[in-house]
């Protein structure tokens, strides 16, 4: 079975395979029998590919043993590592596709709320992606003069305030305005600029600047 699709993938290409035969092949490193079984059964829980590969260790774990489920983290590790070096790589506001790719493989489908800020420099290059509160499924708290602290420690002169909604719906709420103002006004007193504010949802991101809101 196993060696029915990696014949598959040399020959034909990785995109020739399905997201069951792809994650199977995965599966097939660390399990000796029954890896397609348990990628649908995987798929069947998570719904997608990414998803299977956002869920924690220790979901994955009782269903196909630590060794796999590690691998298929270090997957999803890799994917957000190359993200990352392109997005370091540019301009962040000059590159939205980049900033998105990169937001999505850090957040999308992550199952708690988390709060972190892309800290620029003048250039805005990005100097660091910080986690600055992590929460339950719909809520991180988050303390303004905290994140502007920060960006002085870093000297940081700009920020881009990242932030999840594990519901999958990107659609900035009022308390996600009100504390974005907050931020906004606790940084222009300290010459810091919150460029944007953007939320990750089910691999699609909402920009409050974009949406007027900001």
């Amino acid at each position: 079975m196993h060696d029915g699709l990696r014949e598959r993938a040399v020959h034909f290409g990785v995109e020739s395979l399905d997201e069951v035969e792809a994650l199977a092949l995965l599966l097939g490193r660390s399990i000796d029998r029954g890896a397609k079984t348990w990628a649908e059964v995987l798929l069947r829980r998570w719904s997608n590919l990414e998803s299977v590969l956002a869920a924690d260790v220790e979901d994955l774990a009782p269903i196909v043993g630590r060794q796999a489920a590690v691998d298929l983290k270090l997957l999803r590790d890799i994917n957000r590592r190359i993200a990352f070096g392109a997005l370091k790589r540019s301009e962040v506001l000059s590159s939205s596709e980049a900033l998105r790719r990169y937001l999505c493989a850090r957040l999308a489908d992550h199952p708690r709320e988390q709060f972190r800020v892309l800290f620029l420099n003048k250039r805005n290059q990005l100097i660091r992606d910080e986690l600055m509160a992590e929460g339950t499924v719909d809520h991180a708290p988050v303390y303004p003069r905290e994140v502007v602290r920060r960006a002085l420690q870093l000297s940081a002169s700009a920020l881009v305030l990242v932030h999840n909604h594990p519901s999958g719906d990107p659609t900035p709420s009022a308390a996600d305005v009100a504390m974005t103002k907050e931020v906004i006004q606790a940084g222009t007193a300290l010459k810091v600029t919150v460029h944007d504010h953007v939320i990750v949802g089910a691999g699609q991101v909402a920009s409050m600047r974009s949406l007027g809101l900001i």
